[in-house]
């Protein structure tokens, strides 16, 4: 368990690394960026599958989609949902707008909850009630300031939640899944190469793109590894509670680029972090009570 605590940590990281890391490649826009990422992410993602012998869930998935055409539609609906987060993850710190998207994965597991609750009817707990609420202050006072949450924290929050409703419908909320969602976004992370600023004619003006480049496929593909070797080690409970390192860290990221909250905004940090925190606490304790009636 202590080093799924550990791989855990490190892709939070370096999920972290790469929102700071897209700052480092200029003259690339975000587009391009998120092209070359899912060009290099790919191979690395499909060497893990079949390293760690789990290509029957791709060819498993193969299998449907060609037996029912119409899962096709399906797929290439969450392949291009995944990939406009991929986009906004890249395209967020070279705009100032981090902040909102770091705001977005903090609402999520909030959004996911909601979600639960009116699409599978799964009931709240108290702890979960009283989040809710919490969350509901700092959305309000978005709302009172500026009138509506911004674009970019509502496509995290809720878009999101909506891949992963349409994912599990198709079933295909695996990493058969995820591998086909990387394949159909290929033509367009080589297209977006193809068209943005700087194309493979171009490079050479930027000789430091020739290491940069590269080792956004490398620190892209390790953060991949490394989140689904946790997802594997830990309980599914655990692993939740460690998922809101991230956005954490991407708050520190947005700091450090030179964004900065507002006295009015702090209204809005803060009960959505009360929040976090709640479901932080709800989930220590549900783990400490599992673990203590496995020893007796």
């Amino acid at each position: 368990m202590t080093k799924g605590i550990v791989f855990s940590v490190i892709g939070s990281i370096l999920f972290a690394v790469l929102y700071y890391y897209a700052t480092l490649l200029t003259p690339l826009d975000g587009e391009q960026i998120f092209g070359w990422r899912t060009l290099l992410t790919f191979p690395f993602l499909t060497a893990f599958i079949w390293m760690t012998r789990q290509q029957h869930m791709v060819i498993t998935l193969a299998k449907r989609l060609a037996a029912n055409p119409l899962l096709i539609v399906f797929a290439i609906a969450t392949s291009i949902m995944l990939g406009i987060q991929l986009w906004l993850f890249m395209w967020a710190p070279l705009h100032g707008r981090a902040l909102n998207v770091s705001l977005g994965y903090f609402l999520l597991p909030l959004t996911m909850l909601l979600t639960g609750r009116i699409v599978y009817g799964e009931r709240l707990t108290r702890w979960q009630n009283l989040a809710a609420g919490f969350a509901a202050v700092g959305v309000l006072n978005e709302f009172y300031q500026v009138g509506t949450l911004s674009w970019e924290t509502l496509l995290v929050a809720f878009g999101y939640p909506g891949y992963f409703v349409l994912r599990k419908k198709i079933q295909a909320a695996n990493l058969g899944g995820l591998w086909f969602d990387m394949a159909l976004l290929l033509p367009a992370g080589l297209w977006f190469i193809m068209t943005g600023n700087v194309g493979f004619d171009m490079i050479g003006n930027y000789q430091a793109l020739y290491g940069l480049i590269p080792l956004l496929g490398i620190l892209s593909s390790m953060a991949l590894v490394f989140y689904m070797l946790a997802s594997q080690m830990l309980p599914l409970s655990l692993f939740g509670l460690l998922g809101y390192v991230e956005p954490v860290l991407l708050v520190f990221v947005a700091l450090i680029l030179g964004e900065t909250i507002s006295g009015a905004q702090w209204m809005t940090y803060i009960p959505v972090w009360i929040a976090v925190s709640l479901l932080i606490i709800e989930g220590a304790i549900g783990l400490r009570r599992m673990r203590a009636s496995q020893l007796k």
